[in-house]
């Protein structure tokens, strides 16, 4: 058989249609982290506000918490129609959803993080001088490191899953590959889109882990020493 007849029997591998549509898969996995990485940020940006609240206001942990859980068990066909109204068949609209969904694990992650800093580091930072600011972003976030680098990495893997929902108003990346390919069912398009998307998220926690790791080096340092 040969390499161009794949097309036309409909295989699952067909090195033709990864040639002939080289174009239009870069398109769609650059659309793909574009979503993804806008969700992220824009969903830390709003997250850690709200874990700096719940933590000086351990009272509203309760509320704030159990709103962000609430939001993630909203399917998201359900959500997309909810924020219909608002922003329309947009980039947007695939967006505001991602952070939404994201907020569940950002903050609890954030939160938890600082909570783990020990209470005599931040009383000998205070001891030095140290005003809230600066123990905050020069004491506590350092410390923190890890359980917020840990969010931001399911964070980002369930984003890159979820963006393929985006399909349903044309801005879901990869997901709009598979869902032209599902009415004729074409198995190279959807196996290519499935397998790029899986990839994406592998080589996504692989980068935000080695991010950590440069990030944090006195825990690459204490595990070392630990092995001893």
């Amino acid at each position: 058989m040969s390499t161009s007849s794949c097309l036309v029997t409909n295989d699952w591998i067909c090195g033709e249609y990864l040639r002939s549509r080289s174009q239009e898969l870069t398109d769609a996995t650059l659309q793909h982290v574009g979503i993804t990485v806008v969700s992220v940020l824009i969903g830390l940006a709003v997250a850690f506000p709200m874990a700096l609240l719940v933590r000086a206001r351990p009272r509203l942990a309760g509320p704030v918490l159990g709103l962000t859980t609430l939001l993630y068990t909203i399917p998201s066909l359900a959500m997309f129609s909810l924020l219909l109204p608002f922003f329309g068949l947009s980039a947007a609209l695939v967006v505001t959803g991602l952070v939404l969904y994201s907020l569940t694990i950002l903050v609890r992650n954030i939160l938890a993080g600082l909570e783990a800093v020990p209470a005599e580091t931040r009383e000998a930072a205070r001891g030095m001088g140290y005003g809230a600011g600066r123990l905050l972003w020069e004491v506590e976030l350092p410390l923190a490191l890890p359980a917020l680098m840990a969010g931001i990495r399911m964070a980002t893997v369930s984003t890159i899953a979820l963006t393929t929902v985006g399909s349903i108003v044309g801005r879901g990346g990869l997901g709009n590959l598979i869902e032209d390919a599902l009415p004729t069912f074409f198995k190279a398009q959807v196996l290519a889109a499935s397998v790029l998307c899986v990839l994406l998220a592998v080589a996504a926690d692989l980068l935000l882990l080695g991010v950590q790791r440069l990030l944090t080096p006195w825990t690459r340092i204490r595990t070392a020493a630990g092995g001893e």
